[in-house]
């Protein structure tokens, strides 16, 4: 019978490090995510421009312009379902960098239409084209970024795909506040055509960016995987990168372990029970986060505010600092995940993200459509309070989770199923929102209360710690087995590692005498 990591128990050797560089490259990817970012957030601002409805002729006092809004919503998360669906086969086949520049050119041919529309038919196609694109790079670049980053900094350099998606979320809140005082079409035009900076940006500086090393080594090009690792991680005083020959080897190691499972596909990961469980968790998280109604909240924040009695520009000011005070929080986030770990930063922030919309839920009832200044400013500070536990605990943490629980061979799959569920939890819940306020209004918040306290109890029983793990070690924690364990390795059995490593190279494919000791550490729990 066998036993799961304690994500605690790391002795050993100094841990490998990311150096400049390699934060450079995580960081630099992350643009995708400010492109995801600014274009899923930026609607929520041209709802606050008088001039797009005044173009298009959308009286939201009818049921057609309410259908419209939510047509305009519900084809950017339909789009985005789609994507992180469709992109594993280019994930794999094509490589994380190249897959990467393919989607930044959908992302920049959907801003151009967005930006150039003459009718709402075809605002509303590059709408959807723009779902599609930003949900190629929702799986694209945390997979990207978890491949790059060393075990006892992931949580921070994969963190950084939320912290940027925010910061896009905070500079569509400014740009919508900024362009309510042009006039004519500009208001509107400008906030879409501004879509097209991130993906272009990120696209011309692409090819300076190194393949994933794990990608590289899965597809036989070793050599060129090690030496981007080297160049990567770094281990003080390490003078002949044996942190990077360490990794390189585990890593050649399980990926020769898992495919002799012969899982390659997504329903070939439903055959086997340990990887189930993967999906489970991944979606469980992605799902419980976007059940927080984050996403309706964002959306229609100008249009919730204005329920609330605030009106003109002040909204628009108000949506610039809640995103912006939850762009920092990200930031807090990504460091306490490799601090406190997953598992009590995920639950104990969704608990609290109901209790907030329990609170909130309580001064829309009461206060909303009434003059009452201190019950309406009640419910401005509800919402701040709400994202102050969601961008704390959610965001970055629920990319860094999933993107690290899968194998390697099927990490794409496995991503894209979790993203496909934030996206369809994001359809269901934005799509149905104008006509579930219309009718029952406040009422609807309390899918937002009751849908994640349901998943609370789930995650306390099924999500295990990742924290610290590499991610070959973390298969130990669904039951699989770990081929070279280094992070539980004595320092003796290490340092035996290490020069049997250094004695016969890390390419090789001889077994060094050690790594039976690291099998000893985890061993099969269940095959099928």
């Amino acid at each position: 019978m066998g036993r799961k990591h304690d994500a605690e128990s790391h002795v050993g050797h100094g841990e490998a490090k990311g150096n400049s560089y390699n934060f450079m490259v995580v960081f630099f990817a992350a643009l995708g995510s400010f492109t995801y970012g600014y274009n899923s957030s930026i609607i929520g601002a041209v709802f606050g421009l008088p001039n797009f409805f005044q173009y298009f002729a959308i009286d939201l006092e009818t049921a057609e312009g309410n259908q419209i809004i939510g047509a305009a919503n519900g084809l950017f998360a339909g789009g985005g379902l789609l994507g992180a669906l469709i992109i594993s086969p280019s994930l794999n086949r094509l490589g994380r960098r190249l897959t990467i520049q393919i989607v930044c050119a959908i992302c920049v041919i959907s801003s151009a239409i967005q930006g150039g529309s003459v009718h709402i038919g075809m605002f509303l196609a590059g709408r959807f084209l723009s779902g599609l694109g930003v949900g190629m790079m929702q799986v694209s670049v945390p997979i990207y970024q978890s491949e790059l980053s060393p075990a006892k900094q992931r949580g921070l350099m994969v963190g950084g795909h939320g912290i940027l998606i925010v910061c896009g979320y905070a500079m569509a809140a400014w740009t919508g506040l900024g362009c309510y005082f042009a006039t004519g079409q500009a208001q509107w035009r400008l906030c879409l055509s501004l879509q097209v900076i991130s993906p272009a940006l990120l696209l011309a500086g692409s090819p300076w960016l190194p393949e994933s090393p794990r990608w590289l080594v899965a597809h036989d090009r070793e050599q060129e995987g090690l030496v981007v690792l080297q160049r990567l991680h770094v281990r003080p005083g390490d003078t002949s990168d044996i942190a990077a020959k360490e990794e390189f080897y585990q890593i050649r190691k399980q990926i020769e372990l898992e495919n002799q499972t012969g899982v390659t596909t997504f329903w070939g990961m439903f055959q086997r029970k340990s990887y189930r469980k993967r999906i489970f968790c991944a979606c469980l998280v992605q799902f419980a986060a976007q059940s927080t109604g984050v996403l309706v909240v964002n959306n229609y924040q100008v249009l919730l505010y204005n329920n609330l009695g605030l009106y003109g520009w002040l909204p628009l000011l108000l949506y610039g600092i809640y995103t912006s005070w939850a762009a920092f929080l990200n930031w807090v986030n990504a460091i306490m995940l490799d601090k406190f770990g997953r598992r009590p930063v995920i639950i104990y922030g969704l608990a609290g993200c109901v209790v907030m919309m329990c609170l909130e839920t309580a001064m829309v009832a009461e206060y909303a459509g009434t003059d009452n200044r201190a019950g309406n400013a009640m419910g401005v500070l509800f919402l701040f309070l709400f994202v102050t536990f969601y961008g704390a605990s959610q965001d970055a943490s629920s990319y860094v989770y999933c993107s690290e629980i899968f194998p390697t061979g099927v990490r794409a799959q496995g991503l894209g199923t979790a993203i496909a569920t934030l996206f369809g939890s994001t359809l269901l819940y934005t799509e149905v929102a104008p006509v579930a306020f219309a009718t029952i209004g406040w009422r609807y918040y309390l899918v937002f209360i009751l849908v994640p306290a349901a998943c609370l109890p789930i995650q306390w029983i099924f999500l295990p710690e990742t924290k610290g793990l590499a991610l070959e070690e973390i298969a130990a924690q669904f039951g699989d087995e770990v081929a070279v364990d280094i992070s539980h390795l004595s320092d003796d059995r290490r340092q035996a590692l290490d020069e049997s490593l250094m004695a016969i190279g890390a390419g090789t494919t001889e077994t060094p005498p050690s790594e039976m000791e690291g099998k000893a550490a985890t061993t099969v729990t269940e095959k099928m």
